[in-house]
């Protein structure tokens, strides 16, 4: 498997924003709801526009089977807002502009292959490596502890037991590796 990283660098996300905001509005938003939830991508992509038009997302989380209820943030709420405007409620967010192949079904969500295959090549354009669906989650994840410093208020949102498995999984201990590595000179 594939070992993915949170995008640090805060001006590379910045350009990667802007750029998908000018090139594609769907996967401008699909980034945004990733970096300002900490959702999967597998509760991310079945999101209907009802889902998002009030203050919280509200859903049963596929792999915990657990409610989550998250605030709308307001870059995502001004972001969604603009996005939205005169779609119906039961439209899905990152609606596939194609018929499904095997079942010819249209209107269907964005799959997974296909969110990974934009993420990882806008990244890729910016020179970002390592990068995948979950990126996003460890994203939010990363600039959340960045800012807070509270690794038990990101446990709790991550549905995780110890802290040590969530400064792993936002790149937090190969940070703290990295630099204590750097300070160690002899």
């Amino acid at each position: 498997m594939k070992v993915v990283q949170p995008i640090r660098d805060t001006r590379k996300l910045q350009v990667i924003k802007e750029h998908l905001q000018q090139t594609n509005e769907r996967d401008y938003i699909l980034l945004m709801v990733g970096i300002n939830t900490g959702l999967r991508i597998s509760d991310i992509l079945p999101l209907r526009v009802g889902d998002v038009r009030g203050t919280h997302i509200d859903i049963i989380e596929k792999k915990t089977g657990k409610r989550k209820l998250i605030k709308i943030n307001r870059a995502l709420r001004a972001a969604l807002d603009h996005y939205i405007v005169g779609k119906s409620d039961n439209a899905y967010l990152f609606r596939s502009r194609n018929r499904k192949l095997r079942t010819g079904a249209r209107d269907e969500p964005i799959t997974a292959s296909m969110a990974y295959k934009m993420l990882s090549g806008v990244a890729q354009a910016f020179g970002v490596k390592e990068i995948g669906t979950h990126s996003m989650r460890k994203t939010f994840g990363y600039h959340f502890y960045q800012r807070e410093r509270d690794i038990s208020l990101l446990m709790d949102l991550f549905n995780h037991s110890e802290e040590s498995v969530t400064l792993r999984y936002i790149g937090i201990k190969q940070d703290t590796l990295d630099e204590a590595i750097d300070r160690h000179s002899l």
